[in-house]
């Protein structure tokens, strides 16, 4: 097949008529952004991120990569002011399609292009914060502004990893896991914190963490159900012992 010269990017390529410029710069070594394009597939143009400038005498273009087929002489930049502009906006509503996508972000960051932030599912409502601060008293969260936008973020050492926060957020931003006897708590891709879980002195079973204990613990005129008569038990279990329970159960055996 008859062989082109064209110009990626400064660099000389000899490529086969007919081969996208696509194609023809991934030969070459250089990458160009793409979601949609795959070289088994008739390309489609659907995700735009791989949009080129065409340097001509008339003006530059904004042409996509995956569509445009190489010809001589032709002089393509994939990093240019305006080519990077037309890339940052495609993946931009290709993030707002798919907020949570990392493949959009990481194609983003590997390119050198800056995407709005995505969506976290945080409202913003500060309920984590309130309740951290006026209920736990732990106050492990604030609002902390970045690039112009307020988060939720976390104090460092400050977690006791009740869960409250995450048991009352109205989105599910902030998310609690317990595995292998660690319970973590998160918001975003950030730890908030990462505790060993104790276990119930009755039932065995993992149920909190040694610093939220401690916290009830000093809180003991409150008469939290999970440390009475100095026991650390499960809420189940510390049901099962009050004293309510065992006299009532005592009556009944009479």
């Amino acid at each position: 097949m008859k062989a082109v010269r064209m110009v990626v990017d400064r660099v000389s390529i000899e490529v086969e008529a007919g081969a996208t410029v696509i194609e023809a710069a991934r030969r070459a070594g250089i990458s160009v952004p793409s979601l949609c394009w795959h070289p088994a597939l008739k390309p489609a143009g659907a995700c735009k991120a791989c949009a080129v400038e065409i340097v001509a005498p008339e003006g530059p273009r904004v042409r996509l990569a995956c569509l445009l087929r190489v010809r001589e002489g032709l002089t393509v930049l994939t990093r240019s002011p305006l080519a990077q502009e037309a890339q940052t906006q495609a993946l931009a509503e290709l993030m707002r399609l798919a907020p949570q996508s990392r493949r959009i972000q990481e194609l983003a960051l590997a390119h050198g292009l800056e995407l709005p932030s995505a969506p976290d599912g945080c409202l913003r409502c500060r309920l984590c914060v309130r309740v951290c601060g006026e209920v736990v008293g732990a106050s492990a969260l604030v609002m902390e502004r970045r690039g112009g936008r307020r988060y939720v973020v976390a104090r460092e050492d400050r977690c006791i990893g009740c869960g409250t926060c995450a048991n009352l957020c109205p989105t599910g931003a902030i998310r609690m896991t317990d595995e292998g006897g660690i319970r973590t708590i998160a918001i975003r891709e950030e730890i908030i914190g990462r505790h060993a879980l104790t276990p119930c002195e009755t039932c065995g079973r993992l149920f909190a963490t040694h610093k939220f204990l401690a916290r009830v613990s000093e809180r003991a005129q409150a008469e939290h159900p999970d440390v009475k008569e100095h026991h650390h038990r499960c809420p189940t279990c510390a049901k099962l012992f009050s004293p309510r329970i065992t006299s009532s159960r005592g009556l009944r055996m009479r």
